[in-house]
């Protein structure tokens, strides 16, 4: 391989792993001839899966570690159990310069926590923001933040807006993302004072990475209008869990209907390929791995229950961030 890219890969994190990881590794592996993957974690479970998947030995190596970070540890205890554990070697990989982003599917608050002890925040911003791919109707939003930071102020948000701007661009190629803020409402004079500050400032203010547009709705995320929807942890995680929620309800209720009844499964027959781009569409797996912005290297969330083909595509936003420089976008941006 020429100037392979080094990624950091917790495997023993999240549900059914690290089989679920193993796999997700050849699947990207078969698409990406040139990543190198660093797997952290325990070598007797690892390297059956390895010689199961057929993975080429140029591809990658194993730190062995018995140790590993529980679902159910806090971020405190996790960071408590040592720096052994199969996420903390991972992440630290980054901060020695031996691996150039990392991918866990494993404890979020860990994740976080650990992540913040070992790398450096890029320089002018003060909290990290966790971002993630939303499906609209004319391609794929940004959303931030989804959690992180339950309370920001206005220079966070546009901090925000900065970063997922970037992300945007990095992921898509686009030329100048439009950016809203998540609101209440539309109107100019609707939303708390922190809001309607940062409204102001946006409004202001003339940015080269992207246009402001204003305040979104809820209702308007999917519409596709906007590339960069930003708010604080708290909304933007109610947002987010609103949105996965109404997602698997009308898968549920959708299968329901066409396997109830006979005209149903005729139906579903007979629009075979018209629900498989639907199902598609509102497939989490596609849009898997999340990002925590504003540290001095990527660092990507898996979610934890997905399987092998969500893993996957968090490897392949992994590799897009390295791939598109995004550390240094957003350096050269903030101010």
């Amino acid at each position: 391989m020429n100037n392979p890219i080094f990624v950091a890969v917790d495997a023993m994190g999240g549900d059914n792993s690290p089989k679920k990881v193993i796999e997700g590794i050849k699947l990207h592996a078969n698409s990406s001839d040139n990543v190198f993957y660093k797997i952290f974690g325990n070598h007797e479970l690892i390297y059956p899966l390895i010689k199961e998947y057929d993975l080429s030995k140029k591809r990658f190596e194993i730190i062995h570690t018995n140790d590993v970070v529980e679902g159910e540890d806090t971020a405190l205890s996790a960071a408590k159990r040592g720096k052994k554990t199969s996420l903390w070697l991972a992440i630290e990989s980054l901060k020695n310069d031996k691996a150039q982003a990392i991918v866990s599917a494993g404890n979020t608050g860990a994740l976080f926590l650990i992540s913040k002890l070992n790398l450096k925040m890029v320089e002018n911003i003060d909290k990290p923001a966790l971002a993630a791919l939303w499906p609209s109707k004319k391609g794929m939003n940004v959303v931030l933040d989804l959690g992180a930071n339950i309370e920001c102020n206005s220079k966070n948000l546009i901090d925000f807006s900065i970063m997922g701007s970037a992300l945007h661009k990095v992921l898509f190629a686009s030329k100048k993302p439009n950016v809203a803020l998540l609101n209440i409402g539309s109107e100019e004079l609707k939303g708390n004072a922190m809001i309607k500050d940062t409204y102001q400032l946006l409004n202001e203010k003339k940015y080269e990475l992207f246009d402001f547009k204003g305040y979104i709705e809820g209702n308007n995320i999917m519409e596709g209008e906007v590339n960069v929807i930003v708010a604080d942890g708290f909304t933007g995680n109610i947002a987010l869990k609103t949105a996965e929620g109404t997602s698997n309800f009308i898968i549920s209720e959708l299968k329901k209907a066409l396997t109830s009844s006979i005209i149903g499964k005729l139906s579903s027959l007979i629009n075979f390929s018209n629900l498989k781009n639907f199902k598609n569409k509102l497939d989490p797996r596609l849009y898997n791995g999340a990002i925590l912005l504003g540290l001095s290297k990527p660092v990507i969330k898996s979610h934890g229950s997905t399987d092998a083909i969500g893993f996957a595509n968090s490897l392949k936003v992994c590799e897009q961030t390295i791939r598109g420089n995004l550390i240094n976008q957003i350096k050269n941006n903030i101010k």
